[in-house]
């Protein structure tokens, strides 16, 4: 372990410790001796991390404010500057926020911790005020004018009714390192599903010929079902199935339902003597008789390959959620839509399905965002085939 891997960890003992570790941590950082005085970028991710999982936890909101000093940087003013920087900073801040590079040298970061509650939605622009007064106090105008200073809320507002709810990135930079790390299996990945994708389809275009023929023949609508489902970051997309429902039904039942299952209220089902439960839909009315045998056999999913082909989704990921399902997720249920590509099958899929409650659930995605390999993928999708045709735990 490299010196600055120790550093993060015994950072992360310090803040572990109650009424200790941050007020360490602040102190520690905002001393007036120049660029050192404050965090350094790896160390300021990881402990930007451990804010938000207290924050998941506590349900205490936090502000992120980055001062990007790019173009004092560019102009070759930034050596100069940086300490008297670092001292207006000092002045707007308490001991309890933390202050460290969310990009080295260039963009200088504030983490406003233990807010109050009340006037959520105007605390950032007070907060960026105060700096701003800080700063012009302190600095030349000039100077300040080259300053972009923004501010991050967490957690994120996801009002009802947004068509644009994608994640807040600066508030998740160990994601774009992650990716960095990660490039070239990310790429691999990448090619493994436009190459596997477009096989299927072809392969397999037989099959979606007549499964398309006897939805047709068998009730009135369309062929196939788009849904807005959540992909990467909370971006909106158009999730693509065999229709397996009645045409012009009521999502009332499925809306309730997802409500219920995500609060732990779902109603179990016994499966038989000796065998798990089973969360699901009890007689579904607005599923057609062909409807229940390719959701058995998840045949209506095969659609959803275009989508892989597209990049909305990958052969390997977490499911896709609808937008009112993401509405009643608790905060960690969040981190599920943000770290990789949702997917056709994964995890949940071939380790019980709907035998699965929705916390555990979520904890098989985010092992799965945590520890993906190629690798992993490839065992997933070689036991994806047996969960399908034998249907065990399927809605």
């Amino acid at each position: 372990m490299g010196n600055s891997d120790l550093r993060v960890s015994h950072l992360r003992d310090q803040a572990a410790r109650p009424g200790h570790g941050r007020k360490t941590l602040a102190r520690a950082s905002q001393v007036p001796t120049g660029p050192d005085a404050v965090l350094k970028e790896e160390t300021f991710h990881a402990m930007l991390t451990l804010e938000r999982r207290r924050a998941e936890r506590s349900r205490k909101p936090f502000v992120l404010m980055l001062l990007d000093g790019h173009l004092i940087h560019e102009n070759g003013s930034h050596a100069g500057v940086v300490e008297t920087l670092i001292s207006a900073v000092s002045e707007a801040t308490r001991e309890t926020d933390l202050v460290g590079w969310h990009e080295q040298g260039k963009v200088l970061a504030i983490i406003f911790t233990e807010l109050n509650l009340e006037g959520k939605d105007l605390i950032t622009e007070v907060l960026r005020s105060k700096m701003l007064k800080a700063l012009q106090h302190n600095l030349d105008h000039k100077l300040v004018s080259k300053l972009a200073i923004t501010a991050h809320l967490f957690p994120e507002s996801w009002d009802t009714g947004r068509s644009d709810k994608v994640a807040d990135i600066k508030l998740y930079p160990e994601l774009s390192e992650k990716t960095t790390r990660k490039h070239i299996p990310t790429v691999l990945k990448r090619g493994m599903d436009i190459l596997g994708s477009g096989m299927l389809l072809l392969i397999l275009s037989p099959l979606l010929a007549l499964i398309a023929l006897a939805i047709k023949l068998s009730s009135q609508g369309p062929v196939i079902f788009e849904q807005e489902r959540l992909g990467q970051f909370g971006r909106s997309f158009k999730c693509l199935k065999f229709r397996t429902m009645y045409a012009n039904n009521d999502p009332k039942i499925h809306r309730e339902y997802v409500q219920n299952f995500i609060a732990g209220k779902a109603e179990k089902q016994e499966a038989g003597d000796g065998e798990p439960v089973v969360y699901k839909i009890k007689n579904d009315p607005r599923v057609t008789p062909i409807g229940k045998f390719l959701r058995k056999t998840s045949l209506d999913e095969f659609p959803q390959f275009w989508n892989v082909l597209r990049g909305d989704m990958s052969l390997v990921g977490p499911r896709p959620p609808v937008p009112y399902e993401f509405e009643v997720y608790d905060l960690w249920h969040r981190r599920r839509v943000l770290e990789v590509r949702p997917g056709v099958t994964g995890l949940w899929q071939v380790s019980g399905r709907s035998r699965t409650c929705f916390d555990d659930m979520v904890r098989l995605d985010l092992r799965y965002a945590q520890r993906w390999s190629l690798w992993l993928d490839l065992k997933i999708l070689l036991a994806t085939p047996r969960a399908v045709f034998t249907g065990e735990g399927a809605l």
